[in-house]
């Protein structure tokens, strides 16, 4: 799929549940605001998140009492129904972010997902070892191209396997993070050609990417961000110590 297909595939498969469910008739609002570094993850023994850096924050949404989250780089609030959440233009970081934080709620609230709430403290670390294992038992010695920037996992895969990381952060770009080198975007053909697995950050969902990494090589999504888009498209996630 090609930029913009995702979500309007998203969209379209999203809604079509949102009207049979009769839920864009209905005076729902639907909230996002912007998390602190510590609402969102507590002290995850390192200071390199991008949360923890300022450069992304953490979207919240609420529906009927189920939460969902999205990462972005354009922040701030938004009230609304569904019906307009539905009918929102995607045309940049934060509107996006709204789109999927509220996609992630109701799925959450419908059953059709889980694990929409970023995990804290200690859990990213736990979390990249149980990635680690996952990889190994399923793919056996393969070579990974990371997409997005989440320093427990490259500490934990790069350890293991054979690893190159893709970024948008002009301050990691050209430096070798956690023992893998980090490149920019002008790398990522070549980074995906020589990858055997990709693990790709659900943040490309927010800025719009996540088409480029829908190859015919396996991909397994992390995070919170995509977790109602993986259960409404079937894509694999890993996400384990999510709440």
């Amino acid at each position: 799929m090609t930029h913009s297909t995702v979500l309007e595939t998203v969209r379209r498969k999203v809604v079509a549940i949102w009207e049979e469910k009769r839920l864009l008739r209905e005076p729902v609002a639907v909230r996002a605001r912007t998390l602190t570094v510590h609402e969102a993850i507590g002290d995850p023994e390192g200071d390199d998140f991008p949360l923890q850096k300022g450069k992304e924050r953490l979207m919240e949404a609420e529906f009927q009492g189920s939460r969902g989250q999205a990462f972005t780089d354009q922040f701030g609030d938004f009230t609304g129904t569904l019906a307009d959440v539905a009918t929102m233009p995607l045309e940049n970081n934060f509107r996006r972010a709204v789109f999927v934080a509220a996609v992630n709620a109701t799925a959450r609230r419908l059953g059709l997902c889980d694990r929409t709430i970023h995990c804290r403290d200690k859990e990213p670390g736990e979390c990249a070892a149980l990635f680690c294992a996952h990889i190994r038992d399923r793919y056996g010695e393969v070579r990974i191209t990371q997409v997005g920037y989440q320093p427990k996992i490259i500490e934990t895969l790069s350890a293991r396997f054979a690893m190159r990381v893709l970024d948008l952060d002009p301050d990691n770009i050209g430096t070798v993070r956690h023992g893998a080198p980090v490149e920019g975007p002008e790398k990522q053909e070549e980074a995906l050609a020589w990858a055997d697995i990709l693990v790709v950050t659900g943040s490309t969902v927010t800025n719009d990417t996540l088409g480029d990494f829908l190859t015919e090589k396996p991909v397994i999504f992390y995070g919170t961000t995509v977790s109602g888009t993986a259960a409404l498209l079937g894509l694999e996630r890993f996400c384990a110590k999510a709440k």
